[in-house]
């Protein structure tokens, strides 16, 4: 009997801790996703709300634009390579992706920048980088990025560059 009762006290206190880490991984998402917003980190690209266009005629940038993959058998790149542009107007961009593989793969653009905290000031309204990109055997894509450098970019900052990083997803990953 008393060995029954020492079994059944080690049942519900395997139980209370198997429901305490499936509480604690549930949690761990969200968790997750505060700390990384918080610091900056880790965020996909999320469309920008611009709230005043007007264009800063007097300053003049060079936006250098950049393609890199990581795992994909993809050709990718942008149509131009460097554009000038004024704060606070509306531009668009060209990048092209070339599945030269035999199978269908999918991706995920990254963002990044540099000067590195050119960033917070690059409004991005539309952006193939927001969703998964899948292509086709031999597909060839091209894809638009539409932004606004913000009005209240420091003066010193003549060039931004604007990379992205396509990064293969596993295989059975849905795009999305």
């Amino acid at each position: 009997m008393q060995v029954l009762a020492a079994n059944r006290e080690v049942f519900w206190k395997l139980v209370v801790v198997a429901i305490a880490m499936f509480g604690f991984g549930f949690a761990m998402a969200p968790i997750y996703k505060r700390i990384c917003e918080t610091a900056g980190i880790n965020q996909r690209d999320i469309p920008a709300v611009v709230a005043n266009t007007q264009i800063d005629a007097t300053r003049t940038l060079t936006i250098e634009l950049d393609a890199n993959t990581r795992g994909l058998p993809w050709d990718f790149r942008p149509l131009q390579k460097s554009i000038q542009v004024h704060p606070g107007e509306l531009i668009q961009v060209m990048y092209e992706a070339r599945n030269s593989s035999s199978a269908r793969t999918m991706g995920q653009a990254i963002a990044s920048y540099g000067p590195q905290f050119a960033g917070q000031y690059v409004r991005k309204l539309e952006c193939f980088c927001f969703s998964t990109q899948q292509l086709e055997p031999f597909q060839t894509r091209q894809m638009p990025v539409q932004l606004v450098i913000a009005r209240d970019l420091p003066a010193d900052i003549k060039v931004i560059t604007l990379s992205y990083t396509f990064f293969q997803l596993p295989a059975g990953k849905e795009p999305g």
